[in-house]
């Protein structure tokens, strides 16, 4: 499976991106992508994640309410639409995949997803 991300930029406090996540390789009709975030000194943390059989989504806490994640199956493309961006979003943006067991339901973890992309460089900043 391949991912490449894209999307990532230079923004303003309280302005929006889309960050896009296709998705090439699929050996299954089911997939789960999570989105992850990186900023420098810090953990990776997982943002959100969504399920291609029925479009179930889990978002954290610090992004609940201004980033929706969204699929096209068609395409193999997951999104991720951030609005009200604050300064604390800006980070390197990953998205990784797992064809196997996972579903995402609830917080989850690095290990949770094998397969993974390049990042995008996000900066929230006047």
């Amino acid at each position: 499976v391949q991912l490449q991300a894209s999307g990532g930029g230079l923004v303003q406090p309280g302005g929006s991106l889309r960050l896009s996540c296709a998705a090439s390789g699929f050996t299954r009709d089911y997939y789960a992508i999570g989105w992850f975030r990186q900023a420098p000194g810090k953990e990776r943390e997982g943002v959100s994640c969504i399920n291609s059989s029925d479009g179930t989504t889990y978002y954290a806490n610090s992004v609940k309410g201004r980033f929706t994640i969204s699929r096209d199956n068609a395409k193999n493309t997951v999104y991720l639409q951030m609005n009200t961006l604050k300064p604390e979003d800006s980070a390197v943006y990953y998205c990784a995949t797992d064809q196997s067991i996972y579903y995402c339901s609830g917080p989850f973890q690095v290990p949770d997803f094998p397969s993974w992309g390049q990042g995008t460089q996000v900066t929230v900043s006047s």
